[in-house]
């Protein structure tokens, strides 16, 4: 099969693109790097010509309220440049939980991604993943300094890249499924804990202080970022991801 993998220079692009060629597939990697502007529409007729798989990995440069605009160009240059191509099959990597979060600006926008999706004219799946572990020290970073970190306890169920790449090559290399399709890891932490577990295994000494007012995970309610009963679980467990990134 050819695949045509928008965002394909990306952390899930990159790996993406990796894994589906071994699998025997074609892969091609797109992105502004190579030509392809999904907002001008550049490029995309001839980087889905001949694909019978279109990969939506782009992502928004910005989380706020310019966010919706870019996936609401984004994605109708894509569906329509899919469409002239005759691609039979629409990918696009979204996150668990993200129509349950509408105070985010970034949340809505990829709500409006996946509506889009839906109602285009091209057979879909959604893959939907839970936040992923090579994003924890970001999210630390928002509220910490040198001597804490602040965190609300709000429970997260951490992915890692490789499982979430390997959801979307399957989910990919299959049938449409005119749906969602939920990934999640294998564990549930609220985020203070991930926060001390993370620090613990660096050898950092500052202390996470457990605030319910820190950071744009503050605003989520309940467990709604977390896998759910019907999501698969991926094998790779925090405590070994730490284990094989230390020092990265």
């Amino acid at each position: 099969m050819r695949f045509a993998v928008i965002g394909g220079t990306g952390l899930i692009g990159s790996k993406a693109v990796r894994r589906l060629n071994a699998d025997g597939n074609e892969a091609v990697p797109h992105s502004k790097s190579t030509g392809v502007d999904v907002i001008t529409g550049e490029g995309l007729d001839e980087a889905l010509a001949g694909a019978d798989v279109v990969i939506d990995l782009t992502n928004s440069p910005t989380f706020d309220e310019a966010s919706p605009d870019f996936f609401r160009q984004s994605v109708r240059n894509i569906l329509d440049a899919g469409r002239r191509a005759g691609v039979r099959h629409a990918v696009a990597l979204s996150i668990v939980g993200v129509d349950q979060v509408p105070e985010l600006d970034y949340y809505r926008a990829k709500t409006l991604q996946e509506e889009l999706l839906a109602a285009g004219p091209i057979p879909y799946s959604i893959v939907r993943a839970t936040q992923f572990m090579e994003f924890v020290d970001a999210i630390m970073s928002w509220t910490s300094d040198a001597e804490s970190v602040r965190l609300p306890a709000t429970p997260l169920q951490p992915i890692a890249a490789q499982d979430v790449v390997d959801a979307v090559a399957e989910i990919a290399a299959g049938e449409p499924l005119r749906g969602i399709h939920n990934i999640a890891g294998p564990e549930v932490f609220p985020l203070d804990e991930l926060g001390r577990i993370t620090l613990g295994a660096r050898s950092d000494n500052r202390a996470v202080i457990t605030d319910d007012t820190a950071g744009m995970f503050a605003v989520v309610r309940g467990d709604v970022l977390t896998g759910g009963p019907d999501a698969s679980l991926a094998p790779t467990r925090y405590s070994d991801w730490l284990a094989s990134h230390k020092g990265s």
